[in-house]
């Protein structure tokens, strides 16, 4: 059950002051100040939850710039090849009209009637129309080919262009969450010790009451106890990080994010996933619940905001938000979205 706190009024006074210095500090619209140590929490938790979103926004458009990239260096090398081998095909049917005028090009018949060997000088005069045929064919070819990549080239780029203004949108939503952020910090650091203590038995609190009655389902007599072969390179690879903090858009090796610290562990077996927890929902294959094995990763808040990594044992490897560290944590301490599992 939440704790009911009681508000003495020199606790009040001083969560109100602190309440109030948060809201003027990220200047968001008039919002009710929280009086209790309760409340606070709760504003808490939403600065946190709005910081996650912003961070998977983030990241996802981060790497939407980094594949556009990858697709502009790969099309302009195939247009530079195009080009040099246009090139090179120009010069060589150059050389080879060169070369027909300086043998006079006579028409075939003539050679052929000069010719000590009739046979001999048909056969050329045929095997050098078929290759200036040839040549400009290829020519024509390759020509083709070169404008249509240059095409292609100009409009990834512009993709690419577009894609980065929307990261550079995203930096500015992330300069205004990360003003959030800090100011929660503050707010928690101007605590008293024994309220900060009291956040964390509440959060304690919440955190066992989800689990237990998760586990009352009878789920941890249903769901798998033995991982995959990559699952367990996988679990190893997230237990390696515990203690490491969380730290926006990392993926390693001295901080994470919550999708960071996934996407690195099972890139760690040997198999990529995406990068943010959305896509990881709506990319990886989902399981039921009970199907649940450890290796698999859970996706939790129904904006697919959170992952984490299942261990067994009902419970999870996770980066759970700024200023804390990656750490184990109960498995049903969130609210859960499902089960994707990454080695189908």
């Amino acid at each position: 059950m939440r704790r009911t706190l009681r508000a003495h009024g020199r606790r009040t006074a001083e969560i109100a002051a602190l309440a109030l210095a948060l809201t003027a500090t990220v200047q968001q619209p008039a919002r009710a100040e929280p009086t209790t140590l309760a409340e606070v929490r709760a504003e808490l938790q939403r600065l946190y939850h709005d910081a996650e979103v912003a961070t998977d926004k983030y990241n996802a458009a981060d790497v939407k710039v980094t594949r556009q990239e990858k697709r502009v260096r790969t099309l302009r090398a195939r247009a530079g090849a195009a080009e040099r081998r246009l090139t090179r095909l120009t010069a060589l049917a150059g050389a080879a009209a060169r070369a027909q005028y300086r043998g006079g090009g006579l028409p075939a018949e003539v050679q052929f009637a000069l010719s000590g060997d009739p046979r001999h000088a048909l056969e050329n005069a045929s095997l050098a129309r078929q290759a200036q045929q040839g040549t400009q064919l290829v020519i024509t070819a390759v020509t083709t080919t070169r404008g249509n990549l240059r095409a292609d080239t100009d409009e990834a780029s512009d993709v690419l262009n577009r894609l980065r203004a929307n990261r550079r949108t995203m930096d500015t939503e992330r300069e205004k969450i990360e003003k959030h952020i800090a100011a929660a910090k503050r707010l928690e650091s101007r605590l008293a010790a024994s309220q900060r203590r009291e956040l964390d038995a509440m959060d304690t609190e919440d955190a066992n009451d989800a689990q237990a009655k998760w586990e009352s389902t009878g789920i941890l007599e249903r769901v798998g106890t033995e991982a995959s072969a990559a699952g367990r390179e996988a679990l190893a690879y997230a237990t390696r990080q515990l203690g490491k903090p969380y730290v926006w858009g990392a993926q390693g090796p001295g901080s994470f994010d919550c999708s960071g610290l996934t996407s690195q562990a099972w890139l760690a077996a040997g198999v990529p996933v995406p990068r943010t927890s959305q896509e990881q929902w709506r990319r990886l294959k989902h399981v039921p619940v009970t199907a649940m094995r450890p290796g698999d990763l859970i996706i939790y808040f129904s904006d697919a905001s959170h992952v984490a990594i299942y261990i067994g044992n009902g419970e999870i490897i996770h980066a759970p938000r700024p200023g804390r560290r990656v750490t184990v944590a109960p498995a049903g301490s969130m609210a859960f979205l499902g089960v994707v599992r990454p080695d189908t």
